[in-house]
């Protein structure tokens, strides 16, 4: 096979020839490309925090405590498992389950990498690969938000019931934003299938800048940055990560709608909330940074695209995103719910639909997909939208207190007692005083002023 017709980009023709034990492979690849990076995403986050805090993390269970999630699940496996009387039976049972197969389902229509040769067979690094992959990626994560849905109202108990609707109404909200910032990305693209968005990220243009020729950034999370910067946070609300995680806010909710779970059942939430946030980064890879292509300057080297070298950048750009979230989740703290909610409805919405208005004037206008037009027009918007989000609130002005508003009362108005005016006590009171301490009364005093 020549290197040519390994660099080539795949395309819906190249899908569903393979052979079955082919087809098998890769399907196990990706399971266990989910389990794995889920595994290794725990130590992660754990280490990448404890940096944070300047303590060690896991340092015990394996070399650099790597065995340390295996050592969890594990103690999670022992565990009593624990049915409440009033759970359906049936829903609680099913839930968990429901979220990570969710999850992992997601990943069967990412790509991996370009056409490779494998056994002799040519080959693309994915699945598989259908006109309308977009759909699908959103409808993955719109049903998993399901098992959590279902699981806090089939436990029978109030803690979890409301952060099941915490998590049902975080749905709603951030399903819209992210729906919104992927029309964006097909429109620019022309397709919905993922080989072809990444294949539509390559750097086949130039822009002339002061005179000479420069290439043209591809990805479109430069050319399209307000959908990426919103597409990344309603990513962060959808997987419930901090600090969107309401649904299992343990400082109101106990644990959420995880509070009446147990052993592995337990385990399979935790599961699906890791496998959500590497299969998330890996579609935010596939729509906005490339793909599985090489980041500049790796792309000045021929053979970056071609073999197996692909799979490397983009197991490299999914990690970088993972510690986004990890890093998330060390620095802010989580918001209240009418703050969650109000960025979702107040900012993010309507932002997006004024930036698809802005794309689809760009799209009118004759030779429109030039790089340069969205470049000029996404990155300020982009970094309009970061400075509106970013910049801090004007903090209200303290209210007066009651001195302040009686010495700024207008001339002439209703006079006012004096504020150190002493409430004369109670007869009651000072006759039961005087009663118990006789003594101490002299001449109607205390003694104890004498």
């Amino acid at each position: 096979m020549t290197p040519s017709l390994l660099a080539q980009d795949p395309t819906l023709a190249d899908f569903g020839r393979d052979p079955w034990w082919l087809v098998l492979g890769k399907v196990v690849f990706a399971f266990a490309f989910g389990l794995l990076a889920t595994l290794l995403g725990v130590w992660f986050e754990r280490r990448v925090v404890g940096y944070m805090q300047v303590r060690p993390g896991p340092n015990q269970v394996g070399p650099f405590g790597l065995l340390q999630t295996l050592a969890d699940g594990l103690k999670m496996a022992f565990k009593e498992d624990i049915l409440p009387k009033a759970a359906d039976k049936v829903v609680y049972f099913f839930a968990p389950t429901i979220s990570v197969i969710c999850a992992v389902t997601a990943l069967s229509v990412v790509p991996f990498g370009p056409m490779v040769s494998i056994f002799g067979h040519h080959t693309p690094l994915q699945v598989t690969d259908v006109p309308v992959a977009v759909l699908l990626l959103l409808a993955c994560s719109s049903m998993g938000v399901y098992g959590i849905v279902l699981g806090g109202w089939a436990s029978g108990s109030t803690y979890p019931l409301l952060g099941g609707l915490r998590s049902s109404a975080q749905m709603i909200s951030y399903e819209v934003a992210m729906g919104l910032s992927i029309v964006a990305v097909f429109m620019t693209a022309g397709t919905m299938s993922t080989s072809g968005i990444v294949a539509k990220q390559a750097h086949g243009t130039e822009l002339s800048v002061f005179g000479q020729s420069i290439p043209a950034p591809g990805w479109y999370a430069i050319l399209l940055l307000p959908s990426f910067v919103i597409f990344f946070i309603a990513t962060v609300g959808e997987t419930n990560r901090a600090p969107f995680d309401l649904p299992e806010a343990e400082s109101e909710l106990v644990a959420g709608f995880m509070t009446e779970y147990s052993s592995l059942k337990f385990a399979l939430f935790m599961l699906s909330e890791y496998v959500a946030m590497v299969t998330m980064s890996a579609v935010t890879t596939t729509l906005f940074l490339g793909g599985w292509r090489a980041p500049w300057p790796i792309t000045l080297w021929e053979g970056a695209n071609s073999g197996w070298w692909p799979m490397l950048w983009f197991f490299g750009k999914v990690i970088a995103l993972v510690f986004v979230f990890v890093w998330l989740r060390g620095t802010l703290p989580r918001l209240r719910y009418d703050q969650f909610m109000r960025l979702g409805w107040k900012v993010l919405l309507p932002i997006n639909l004024v930036w698809i208005l802005v794309l689809s004037g760009l799209r009118s206008i004759e030779d429109w997909d030039s790089r340069g037009k969205l470049i000029a027009v996404g990155i300020p918007a982009g970094i309009l939208l970061l400075v509106t989000i970013l910049w801090p609130s004007r903090r209200p002005k303290p209210k007066p207190t009651t001195q302040e508003q009686v010495d700024n009362r207008p001339y002439g108005s209703f006079p006012l007692p004096p504020m150190d005016l002493q409430v004369p006590p109670s007869p009651r009171i000072t006759r039961v005083v005087a009663e118990r301490e006789p003594a101490n009364i002299v001449a109607g005093s205390d003694s104890r002023e004498v």
